[in-house]
């Protein structure tokens, strides 16, 4: 093939396809819309795979709990801030306590697994796998990093520093980010009494507020509720200002891109109708490198 007929080539595929992409997929506003998760569809949700490994996983450390294990687990996997070195330097315990439950009954585990269940399933098919894999340890990690830092500050001032377990941190991240990202759905309390899950958000951040100022009983444990829930308003809350950002750095070099398509178009037009009145040999040294980078940008675009 000659050089000359290359250029034709690429010519006619710059008139035909102008050198648009708006009909990709990624570039029509509805693409992204129609791919979200919609919380209306579920009813009881069917698992999602990291639900299920962590359901999976609390569950069979429950039954090593109540097989004997329950005293050697909790001493060297639970939040137990007894010393400096507990506190700080052992950090592995900030994602294992998340795993360990009261076994003096199943009220602790099952409630726990029940919400992990009906609402970790609903962010993971929002957020896909690993997302909702790191904001779950993340809230857990928050949760019980807060309680040894009350601890800390003086805030909690307890007769004895008491070992902190239980996947609440995470659950309670979990409600905060479908109470931010589904605020007009309805959780209806012992399947009766339909509540909005804002508000339900809402009344278990008070009564962690107020058990922890009173330092009540459990205040430890309120102390990791309430900083999973701050841990998973947090993460939607700076989410959303970053795709926003994101989005907004992406539509600024999507339209520069754009412009300089155009631009690069114009000039092949004027250079089309000079080869069309005075043959391609009247072209400059200069209008033959806009037509080679016509002709590399189409092909790219071709393959």
């Amino acid at each position: 093939m000659t050089k000359n007929a290359g250029y034709n080539i690429v010519f006619k595929r710059v008139w035909v396809n102008k050198m648009g992409l708006y009909d990709r997929d990624y570039s029509q506003d509805g693409y992204r819309a129609a791919h979200r998760f919609s919380p209306s569809r579920i009813g009881f949700p069917s698992l999602t795979p990291i639900v299920k490994i962590l359901l999976i996983i609390n569950c069979v450390v429950f039954a090593l709990q109540l097989l004997g294990g329950d005293r050697l687990l909790t001493d060297w996997f639970s939040v137990w801030p007894r010393t400096i070195s507990m506190g700080l330097l052992q950090v592995w315990r900030y994602v294992t306590y998340q795993f360990l439950h009261d076994t003096r009954g199943l009220r602790h585990i099952f409630f726990n697994m029940l919400a992990l269940y009906m609402f970790g399933t609903m962010l993971e098919r929002h957020w896909g796998r690993e997302r909702f894999l790191v904001f779950y340890l993340t809230c857990g990690v928050v949760g019980g990093l807060t309680y040894p830092l009350l601890l800390l500050v003086n805030v909690l001032n307890p007769p004895a520093v008491a070992r902190l377990i239980g996947a609440s941190g995470s659950i309670l991240g979990i409600l905060a980010a479908c109470a931010m990202l589904f605020p007009r759905m309805n959780v209806y309390i012992w399947g009766i009494l339909p509540v909005r899950i804002w508000v339900l958000a809402l009344v278990f951040a008070l009564g962690a507020f107020l058990t922890i100022q009173r330092e009540g009983p459990n205040a430890g444990g309120e102390a990791a509720h309430l900083g999973g829930l701050a841990a998973g308003a947090l993460y939607v809350l700076f989410q959303a200002r970053g795709e926003q950002f994101v989005s907004q750095v992406q539509k600024g070099r999507w339209e520069r891109k754009r412009a300089a398509e155009r631009n690069l178009e114009a000039q092949v037009d004027q250079i089309l109708r000079k080869v069309q009145e005075s043959g391609i040999h009247s072209l400059t040294r200069s209008e033959r490198a806009i037509l080679k980078r016509a002709t590399e940008a189409e092909q790219r675009r071709a393959k």
